[in-house]
């Protein structure tokens, strides 16, 4: 699983959080989106996860901005993990964080941090809670 958290060298991975996508997608001009546009503009790797595209979809009310949207989160390699283990390993995570006096809100969150965390790649998110996992976690953030 992945190492301490920190910053993510330029070529790698890079998983995208719920966040970055609804403000990418809102024409907002937010940190992260232009973190996201000069991945897309390098032609990095970008990743998603089921929860995240998940997240994104159902958020979506226009039938037409559904099927667009949908089509463009497509393209991305998709990660794949067995569901029951992410819900363990989410579980779990979210567990050990309790433990150590941090409380995260959305579980949601620690399902979509345990992808990056399994995968050993880095988190572009625009969600504190993100911040507080990294912290007590081998989560890694992209900056």
């Amino acid at each position: 699983m992945g190492g301490q958290p920190g910053i993510m060298a330029q070529n790698e991975n890079v998983l995208v959080d719920t966040s970055i996508w609804i403000d990418y997608f809102r024409g907002n001009k937010t940190t992260g989106v232009l973190a996201l546009k000069k991945l897309l503009d390098d032609d990095a790797p970008i990743l998603i996860c089921p929860p995240v595209l998940q997240e994104i979809l159902q958020g979506i009310n226009s039938d037409p901005d559904y099927i667009e949207i949908k089509n463009i989160l497509l393209n991305f390699d998709i990660l794949q993990v067995d569901p029951v283990e992410a819900a363990i390993g989410a579980a779990d995570l979210y567990r050990n964080l309790k433990k150590k006096g941090i409380t995260i809100k959305r579980s949601y969150d620690c399902l979509i941090a345990y992808y990056a965390i399994y995968f050993n790649i880095s988190l572009l998110h625009n969600n504190k809670d993100f911040n507080l996992i990294a912290e007590k976690s081998k989560l890694l953030i992209y900056e």
